[in-house]
């Protein structure tokens, strides 16, 4: 190997490692920080480490799409919802200990199943010691995501796509709660009201003028 790219490769492998590091610590920000909307801006550093670590693999669409996609758009409803709701922290930190061993069991059952669908395929079938290699001029990225997604993972990626329409409509009406002191339409009492229940006529003598 030529000497420069052994410096890149060592240089790549360092980043990796630095952005993954990053990566690490802005998803335990996020489920630890107290206040919601540093969750979600712990998240939103993290969707930026994990677009860093694309780039590194010279996945640019990818990048750019967690970039624009998710921290621009997805991250800034996630955001919007959060402060709509009006989250009460106390009370969400008085439920935390009772519910603490339910989420950890979860995650370690979660952890676990990886490791082991990760080990039970070897890898995946990615030989680690490859490291970096760098793609060919031609190579578009975009369109080998688009052949994959749209034939062998069609299924689950429309699967996905109605997911996430039942979590946006579930967000919705998560905001349309009932709130005192917040004057609200009774949509069956106003198609059922009737004319002679809101119109009166009145009739009035004509008067002469001086």
């Amino acid at each position: 190997m030529h000497p420069t790219g052994e410096v890149e490769a060592v240089l790549a492998e360092i980043l990796f490692y630095v952005f993954a590091t990053l990566l690490v610590a802005g998803a335990l920000g996020v489920i630890t920080a107290r206040n919601p909307v540093y969750s979600v801006l712990f998240l939103v550093f993290s969707f930026i480490s994990s677009a860093a670590i694309w780039l590194l693999v010279e996945a640019e669409f990818l990048a750019l799409v967690l970039v624009l996609v998710y921290v621009g758009a997805v991250m800034v409803l996630f955001l919007f919802v959060v402060m709509m709701l009006d989250i009460n922290v106390a009370e969400l930190k008085q439920g935390f200990t009772r519910f603490a061993w339910l989420g950890w069991s979860t995650a370690l059952a979660l952890i676990g199943e990886i490791t082991a669908v990760i080990w039970g395929h070897g890898l995946g079938g990615i030989d680690v010691n490859r490291g970096f290699v760098s793609e060919p001029a031609n190579y578009s990225n975009t369109m080998a995501i688009g052949q994959v997604l749209y034939t062998k993972y069609l299924y689950p990626f429309e699967l996905a796509s109605v997911v996430l329409v039942v979590a946006i409509v579930a967000a919705i009406a998560l905001t349309l709660r009932r709130r005192p002191g917040v004057k609200v339409q009774d949509v069956s009492r106003q198609v059922a009201v009737r004319a002679e229940d809101r119109l009166r006529i009145v009739k009035i003598s004509a008067e002469k003028r001086s």
